[in-house]
């Protein structure tokens, strides 16, 4: 018995020790396994923020990307629009530029007719110098060839509206001239100076019906005026171009 004790002594001793390493290296072991599942939850910690963060940034580039997309799509409905714009704005200028032209020419048109009735004009002024003699009163005014007479020229005393035989001769070559201008017109005036137009206005109307009967002169060209003279009395026969066909071609051209 006594030598069993200080064995057991001895064990008891022994497992103690080993106890006590072993609490020692399970401590050791425990705070390692801490330190280890403090480091992952650090890493876990750390890739759930990351995460949260490649989150954010994922829906903030999703967010520009549908901003860009929007931009791109109005971006290419606006250069749409503006090349159906451009389209619709050529088109208009194509058809501005075409009227102009189309305007031009007849403004062109209108001032060659001018321009042909000045020179009508200048041929008719120079017919009749030859026609009535250098010394027949005879002007150019407003592209307008007048010959003038006084009344008494035309009837006896410068009374009546019958017309001298004297005055038809003079009446003949004149028509031989209108003649020559088939495209002129003729307006007979009589001018009085006492106010008296409805005289005046016959006077130039046996005229105009001599030239019309006895010469065979186109009655849609010849017309008959009476009017106020001031102080000067007589008939005038003025050849002109033909103001009613020559407006009425420009009405039409300018129409179309």
């Amino acid at each position: 018995m006594k030598k069993i004790l200080p064995f057991l002594v001895i064990t008891l001793c022994a497992m103690g020790s080993v106890n006590a390493q072993k609490k020692s290296e399970l401590i050791e072991e425990n705070q390692d396994l801490k330190f280890r599942l403090d480091s992952i939850t650090r890493l876990v910690s750390t890739a759930q923020s990351n995460q949260k963060i490649s989150e954010i940034k994922a829906e903030e580039l999703q967010s520009q990307v549908t901003e860009l997309q929007d931009a791109n799509a109005t971006l290419l409905k606006n250069l749409n629009s503006f090349a159906a714009l451009s389209s619709q704005n050529s088109e208009n200028i194509n058809k501005t530029l075409a009227t102009l032209e189309r305007k031009e020419a007849q403004l062109k048109g209108i001032v060659d007719g001018v321009a042909s009735n000045d020179s009508t004009a200048i041929v008719i002024l120079t017919n009749a110098k030859q026609t009535l003699g250098e010394n027949a009163k005879v002007q150019v005014s407003n592209g307008s060839v007048v010959i003038s007479e006084k009344l008494d020229f035309y009837f006896a005393d410068g009374l009546g509206t019958k017309v001298q035989d004297s005055a038809k001769e003079w009446l003949e070559k004149i028509s031989k001239i209108i003649a020559a201008n088939p495209k002129s017109a003729v307006t007979v005036s009589g001018l009085s100076m006492t106010g008296e137009l409805d005289i005046a206005l016959n006077q130039a109307a046996s005229v105009a019906q001599i030239l019309i009967k006895d010469y065979g002169i186109e009655g849609a060209k010849v017309s008959a005026k009476g009017l106020d003279g001031g102080l000067r009395e007589s008939l005038q026969i003025e050849i002109h171009p033909d103001y009613k066909s020559f407006y009425a071609t420009a009405k039409d051209d300018v129409k179309n």
